[in-house]
């Protein structure tokens, strides 16, 4: 195997891993405007990287958490509604990205690339880069579960129960941040929202608790990964949409869980899952 395959495919496993969990929250938190938002940034990250002369990876990371930063302190002035904010600054920032890189005349920058992604074109850069966002979504994971979920369930009761919501959930920014900064590489900036919600989607008719959505929603996302790449390679087709391609037939497959009547649709902030 191919070392640039090989660290593809270790790269894309990799963001499975991060993906899958948090990709649990977006879903049963009915983020996913949230997320397309954020992946909007990623334009401007790359653009700045350049400008400045340093890995765009890296510059697409920084952007991405002070977006989330910033917007979840302009949402606590409750000044203009949420998705109005998030269509406002998502495609305001977009619109930034698209001119930085128009008057950065002598500077080639593949748009495709972070369109779509370039999983192929995986370095050590960017290998460690998501090996330190595993590593750190884990332990934050791990530590903040219990919390996560309370406030998931039920804000006001969480915080009765001494959750520190804000905090928690400027931490859940902060991850989703992190997860869509590392994506792109994988399958870019228009389709790394999928990454996170169609894993999390197709697991929630198998099982019955969150840990269990967790698990099978990275198993999904690790999955589609593999099959994508492995698939984009015989066939000579791109691989990010590949594997978000994948992952769809994996999730059409599922809605036919309910169909048979022997699943049910986890959704914990419901009393009565379907």
């Amino acid at each position: 195997m191919d070392d640039f395959f090989l660290r593809a495919l270790l790269g894309g496993v990799g963001v499975a891993l991060i993906s899958g969990p948090v990709g649990c929250f977006v879903v049963w938190r009915r983020m996913a405007f949230f997320g397309t938002a954020l992946a909007h940034t990623v334009l401007l990250g790359v653009a700045l990287g350049f400008l400045i002369e340093i890995e765009p990876t890296l510059s697409v990371f920084t952007m991405c958490l002070l977006f989330a930063g910033g917007l979840a302190l302009l949402e606590r002035q409750q000044l203009v509604p949420l998705d109005t904010l998030l269509g406002v600054f998502a495609h305001g920032i977009f619109a930034a990205g698209m001119v930085v890189i128009a008057f950065m005349e002598n500077v080639r920058v593949d748009l495709l690339g972070y369109l779509f992604g370039d999983i192929l074109s995986t370095g050590s850069v960017d290998l460690w880069l998501i090996l330190g966002t595993l590593v750190f979504t884990t332990i934050v994971l791990l530590r903040q579960w219990r919390n996560l979920l309370a406030m998931t369930i039920n804000r006001d009761l969480a915080a009765v129960e001494g959750v520190r919501v804000e905090r928690v959930r400027l931490l859940l920014v902060f991850l989703l941040a992190g997860v869509i900064a590392v994506g792109m590489k994988i399958v870019g900036m228009l389709l790394v929202v999928a990454l996170l919600i169609i894993p999390a989607a197709t697991a929630r008719y198998f099982v019955t608790t969150p840990e269990q959505m967790a698990v099978v929603a990275t198993l999904v996302g690790v999955i589609s990964v593999v099959a994508g790449l492995f698939g984009s390679l015989q066939w000579d087709l791109p691989a990010g949409p590949m594997i978000v391609l994948v992952a769809t037939a994996m999730f059409m497959v599922s809605l036919l869980a309910p169909v048979l009547g022997r699943f049910r649709n986890l959704d914990p902030t419901s009393e009565n899952p379907r």
